[in-house]
Order: structure tokens, then C-alpha cells, then sequence
């Protein structure tokens, strides 16, 4: 990742329906975007571990949608990490007549026949977050080998000048999410570079903190307490298990993260974890709802597009893109980022067990 968050378990995996909103544009604009009834938007989001989807991303796109689109109607689901739930989720939505899929996918290699089912049909399909395979009309992202590389930086500041000489622990994302490879291909490119050693590496199903800390416990029991010194973890949800899992074996090591989720941060202010990346969703998710708008009323999105990204097979070329960046957050950049840009307000993160180290660090 596909990939600003990052983990506490929200909602349910019970599958919803909500129908929410409005769409605008002429009868002609709007019959020429597909063969619905010209005004419904898909919204499929992938998993609800993680606290960005149903917090950050699915408000914000619907929110802009709105403003944009007064007399628009967006049909959301969220696939609980199960592809074939989500696949179903999409045949429903073709068969709804909708004009525009907004896909987050489980599995970006399971969708290329989604994807051109829907292309045949005249659905647009904007890939969000993650790429995914098939002739999708556009992709709005990260630069995320980009953030891997970060990733990897903030592990080698938080070593310091121990850091030639480290050992390194690698607890990477689901193999499903085609971010994942490129957050670890970054986070390589830096660490095989700057440190001792990867002593050991797992790819980590579904994104789970409780997997994370399987295999921070299991890597313990092979590598002894003091056989490495500091853990990659490509998110803030695995952060958190792979932190509890040294915590009951008294272990303290840098932990770095991903996402700014609100426990993250916490544990950056109580310095148990030493940095995340900060990845401004709202922008992301604006972007994506303004695509999606343009694409149901037939208009041009290149000014919005103005990168070009192939798809993961190279089958498809040249498909417009837009890809964010992303920044290291530690304890001292909380208040001029996450507090600035009012993800969190000062009274979320800094509960009474956080209120002395929020002080500390200049969060009022």
C-alpha cells in the first residue's frame, strides 16, 4: 500500500447498505456515462480492521460526492477483507446500474474480470488506494514504494548511530494488497543499504495485529531477546501487536509504523513506538470523489490525472493516476501535522494516561 491511521477495529463485519447521497449534470452528460439511471455511484471498501475506512475515507468520499453532486446516490459497501464478498458486492452493483465503482480491492489480482465486466457494461471503475488489475479508467494513491523508503528512513533515525550494525526485525502487510509489495520493496531499498542485517521477515494475511504478534512472538523465540534491534512493521494496527508481543517479553526496540492512526500516535507520545507515516487521506479521498463525479457526468479528468501508472500485469498502459505524498511523523512533528491538519483534535489523543506526555510534546 495500496497505501493518514493507524489501528482500533471499527464497526462490524456485517456487509451494509447505505444509500446516501445525490447527483447532478444534464440527462445527456449523465446517459452517456453509462447504463444506469444516471446518478449512482458504487463506493467498495475493503476491510474494517483498520480504522481509516469507515473513519477517514468512506465520510470523506461521500461527503464530497455530495457537495459536488446534489442529486447523487452512493450505494457503499465494506467486504470485510473477503474477496468473495466483495466480488459479489461489485456484480451487485452492475446489476443496480450504477455508472461509477469506486474499488478499494481486498484483492487487486481477483478483479481484472470485475473490472472488464464492468468496462463492457460502460461502468467506470476508479481503483482507490490500492491498484487493481483490469482496465480500470483511473488511480488515485500514494507514492508507496516512496513511503516504504520512508518507512525504512525513519527505522534508520531511530537507530541512529547504532544503526550500521543492526539487526532488523521485518513484519510486512498482506501479500493481496499490492501495496504492501511496494512499501517492502522501498523499506528494502533503504534498510538493505543502512543496516547490520534483516534477521527475519513475514508477510503478515489481512493486515492482523493478532498475526503480527504470532510472528513477533515467533521471532522472538528464534532470534532471543537480544538478537535484533529494531522492528519494521508496514502499519500502526501491526504495530500494535507486535509491540504488545515485545512488551510481555520485555523487549524495547524502535518500532516504526504506517497510517497515524490514533493509537499509533498514542504510543508515539508514550514512546513505545518511534514514528508513523502520515499520509493526508482527505486529499486522496476528495480527489477520488471529484474523479468519480466527473466520470458520471461524461467530463474530462485529466487535470486531476496528471501522472500516468500501467497496471500490475502491464497488460493495460497508461492509466491516469494521481499519487499523494506522504511524510515521517515522530513525537515531535505530531502537533504540527496530525493536530494542524485536524485529523485528531488535541482531546482525542491526549485522554488522561497521555495527558503529561502530550504537554511534553507541545500538544495543547
Amino acid at each position: 500500500m495500496n497505501a493518514v491511521t493507524r489501528r482500533v477495529v471499527i464497526g462490524t463485519a456485517t456487509v451494509s447498505m447505505a444509500l446516501a447521497m445525490t447527483a447532478c449534470g444534464k440527462a445527456g452528460e449523465v446517459e452517456e456515462a453509462g447504463g444506469g439511471d444516471g446518478r449512482t455511484i458504487g463506493l467498495l471498501l475493503p476491510e474494517n480492521k483498520t480504522t481509516r475506512y469507515e473513519t477517514f475515507d468512506r465520510p470523506l468520499i461521500e461527503g464530497r460526492i455530495k457537495e459536488l453532486c446534489s442529486d447523487c446516490e452512493v450505494k457503499y459497501n465494506n467486504a470485510a477483507q473477503d474477496t468473495g464478498t466483495q466480488k459479489k458486492q461489485f456484480e451487485a452493483l452492475l446489476t443496480q446500474g450504477v455508472e461509477v465503482i469506486i474499488l478499494d480491492a481486498v484483492d487487486y489480482k481477483a478483479t481484472k474480470s470485475w473490472v472488464k465486466k464492468a468496462k463492457d457494461q460502460g461502468v467506470k471503475v476508479v481503483a482507490y488506494d490500492r491498484l487493481a488489475e483490469g482496465p480500470i479508467d483511473a488511480y488515485v494513491s500514494y507514492d508507496n514504494e516512496k513511503i516504504g523508503r520512508l518507512q525504512g528512513q525513519g527505522l534508520v533515525e531511530a537507530l541512529g548511530e547504532d544503526a550500521a550494525d543492526a539487526n532488523v526485525v521485518m513484519i510486512n502487510g498482506s501479500p493481496t494488497d499490492p501495496n504492501a509489495a511496494l512499501f517492502k520493496k522501498g523499506a528494502h531499498s533503504v534498510l538493505d543499504q543502512q543496516v547490520g542485517k534483516i534477521v527475519y521477515e513475514q508477510d503478515i494475511p489481512d493486515w492482523s495485529p493478532d498475526e503480527a504478534n504470532k510472528k513477533m512472538s515467533a521471532a522472538i523465540d528464534s532470534l532471543g531477546k537480544d538478537g535484533f534491534d529494531a522492528v519494521y512493521s508496514a502499519n500502526d494496527g501491526m504495530a500494535g501487536g507486535i509491540i504488545t508481543a515485545l512488551d510481555k517479553r520485555d523487549v524495547k526496540v524502535p518500532v516504526g509504523g504506517q497510517d497515524a492512526e490514533l493509537a499509533g500516535l498514542q504510543r508515539i507520545l508514550s514512546g513505545e513506538q518511534a514514528f508513523t507515516i502520515y499520509k493526508q487521506i482527505k486529499p486522496e479521498a476528495e480527489t477520488t470523489a471529484e474523479i468519480a463525479v466527473r466520470l458520471l457526468q461524461g467530463k474530462d479528468i485529466k487535470d486531476l490525472t496528471p501522472t500516468k501508472v500501467d497496471s500490475i500485469s502491464g497488460e493495460f498502459k497508461g492509466t491516469p493516476a494521481k499519487l499523494y505524498d506522504a511524510q515521517i511523523v515522530t513525537k515531535a512533528d505530531i502537533a504540527g501535522t496530525i493536530i494542524k491538519d485536524k485529523v485528531y483534535k488535541a482531546s482525542e489523543i491526549c485522554t488522561a494516561e497521555f495527558k503529561k506526555a502530550c504537554a511534553a510534546a507541545g500538544i495543547k
